[in-house]
């Protein structure tokens, strides 16, 4: 197979895309995402989805994802700063401004009181409920399921500790995978101290694994998934 990596240095959105007979899609950049629709609409398989890849990456679009799969995640609120300190009450604190255009914990902030909200003056912003507890990173590759504990706010490239995977971590992921019918991805997830209760706070579709730590080498797995299932497509 001939493989071309594009960049946004010489990606262009026309006809010389529709020359190939795949496209896997690593980034979840807004062009990328652009060219996948582009590619896909046309007729070419692209993997993952680009709007599959374009819900997990939208937190709105995430969140209802995860509740159409059965999956609890953290109360949410957005409006304008200004709206929301006069309506959140102090027991909903505290909570993380997230872009809401977004995945892992980038351009992420702790809002602890309404006060906080105030440097944000009129703008359009999205919060979340904070959960107190253990912090897992869940990587996960066709059947192999990876589970690391993480420090909160922390994104993939941090140190990470590996433990056990257990029964409940492990349903949610299977959940997850089958209602979006997942080749690989990752979830991150917090078990609540008070209630050990499991909420997934980030999803992703296509992450670095670089914190990778299993007996599986992931790059050749990875392709070898989406040679399988673009066969499939090929032969339907």
């Amino acid at each position: 197979h001939e493989v071309i990596i594009h960049t946004t240095k010489e990606l262009c959105i026309d006809d010389h895309l529709l020359d190939y007979d795949l496209f896997i899609l690593k980034s979840k950049q807004l062009f990328y995402l652009y060219a996948g629709h582009y590619i896909e609409s046309n007729g070419i398989p692209v993997i993952p989805s680009p709007e599959l890849s374009y819900k997990i990456k939208n937190r709105i679009e995430a969140h209802e994802l995860l509740r159409k799969a059965n999956i609890v995640t953290p109360p949410y609120f957005m409006g304008k700063a200004n709206t929301l300190e006069d309506k959140l009450n102090q027991s909903e604190f505290p909570l993380i401004k997230k872009q809401i255009m977004g995945s892992g914990s980038k351009g992420i902030s702790m809002i602890n009181t309404p006060n906080d909200l105030e440097s944000f003056k009129n703008e359009l912003i999205y919060l979340e409920k904070f959960i107190e507890g253990t912090h897992y990173l869940i990587y996960f590759i066709g059947d192999k399921i990876c589970c690391y504990e993480k420090q909160p706010l922390k994104d993939e490239h941090s140190p990470v500790k590996n433990v056990k995977l257990t029964p409940d971590i492990e349903k949610i992921v299977l959940k997850w995978m089958k209602k979006n019918d997942l080749l690989f991805g990752h979830l991150d997830m917090v078990k609540e101290s008070v209630s050990n209760k499991l909420y997934v706070v980030d999803p992703g579709s296509f992450p670095e694994f670089s914190n990778w730590k299993c007996n599986l080498e992931p790059v050749s797995s990875i392709s070898d998934l989406i040679l399988e299932r673009f066969e499939q497509i090929r032969l339907s």
